[in-house]
Parts: C-alpha cells; sequence; structure tokens
C-alpha cells in the first residue's frame, strides 16, 4: 500500500465538501426542530367554556321533566362540601360512560351566586366535567328541596336517578356509593319503560 499524500488542493476542497455537509445538515437540523415546533404547539380547538347557568325553582323543576324518550341522573352538590368534591370525579366518569347509552346527567349546584363565574366553573375544569350544570338561584332553598323530595332536608350532596317518565327510581342522600348508582343506572337503561 502506497502512502497517501494530500496536496494543498484536495485539502482545500475536502475542508469545503466538509463545511457545506455540516452546513447542511445544520440548516436541515434547524428546518426539522421549526417543524417540529409549528406542530408540537400548533394551537387546539378551544374547549367550550364550563359554564353554570342559573336557574329558579320552575326552571329546575322543568329540568326535571321527562318526555319518555331518556332517563335522568340528577346530582346535588356545591364546591363547599367536601363529599360533593370528592365523589364528583365518580360522577363524571358515569357521565362519560352512560350519556352514549341514553343517560341525560345534569349537576344543580348550590353554591352562592357570586360564585357562578368563579368558584363553579373553576371546579368544573378541574374535574374535567362534561354535563350541563346549572346553580340554583333562589332566596330560600327549602321549598325548592321539599318539592324534589320531603325527606330530603337540603343535606348535600344528594342524587336523584329519573326514568324517562320521571319517576324516581333511586336516589342516595350524602356521597354516592358508585357500583350501586352504575347498577341502578344499568337497570333504568335496559327497561322498556
Amino acid at each position: 500500500m502506497g502512502l497517501m499524500t494530500h496536496t494543498p488542493q484536495s485539502l482545500i476542497v475536502r475542508g469545503i465538501v466538509g463545511a457545506v455537509v455540516v452546513f447542511a445538515g445544520s440548516l436541515m437540523l434547524t428546518w426539522a426542530a421549526a417543524a417540529q415546533s409549528k406542530t408540537a404547539h400548533k394551537p387546539r380547538a378551544a374547549k367550550a367554556p364550563i359554564k353554570a347557568r342559573a336557574v329558579n325553582a320552575e326552571e329546575m323543576q322543568a329540568l326535571l321533566k321527562r318526555d319518555g324518550t331518556r332517563p335522568l341522573l340528577v346530582n346535588y352538590w356545591a364546591t363547599w362540601c367536601d363529599p360533593c368534591r370528592d365523589e364528583f370525579p365518580d360522577l363524571v366518569r358515569i357521565d362519560k360512560d352512560y350519556r352514549a347509552k341514553g343517560l341525560d346527567f345534569i349537576a344543580i349546584t348550590l353554591d352562592d351566586l357570586a360564585d357562578i363565574d368563579t368558584e363553579v366553573p373553576k371546579f368544573l375544569r378541574l374535574m374535567n366535567a362534561r354535563m350541563p350544570v346549572y346553580l340554583l338561584n333562589v332566596v330560600d332553598p327549602e321549598p325548592t328541596i321539599n318539592s324534589i323530595d320531603p325527606r330530603w332536608g337540603g343535606a348535600l350532596p344528594a342524587t336523584f336517578l329519573y326514568n324517562n317518565q320521571g319517576q324516581v327510581v333511586y336516589k342516595h342522600f350524602g356521597r354516592v356509593n358508585t357500583p350501586e348508582l352504575r347498577a341502578a343506572i344499568e337497570r333504568v337503561i335496559n327497561s322498556k319503560q
């Protein structure tokens, strides 16, 4: 084997080729990083803001009416109620699992009207809630509570399941027993009422 010698011209050519390769490589890396950055930070479609709508006693009663097609799950809660906060993730999962199977679900908060644009939506975002939410806006909630169930008394949380005819088929005062509620939902969804 012969010893390879490098002429000044070959060294210059090799240096230029090396510089071009390095420049092209860094240009490609910069372009790839910019393309990745644009797709990684592409703005997502904004989710609809989670809001509660204030309702009076008559409007709330209208929400509870059934038209014969879908059962309704109603949960009464408040952001300041620890058992309500504890059970809410289970209710969000129930909503997700049963909405497509024919269950309507609404949550009615008994928070102060002053919290409708602050604490309530903040909690709903934290819980990733998607069900319609209403805030009962009445001076005295006792008559409304009694119209829902005279044995309720207003303790939170309270959960009611109505069949598609508007009859209460399940109710629970306090933190709900999730497997028990799911079983009741399955029965009402699978019934031919």
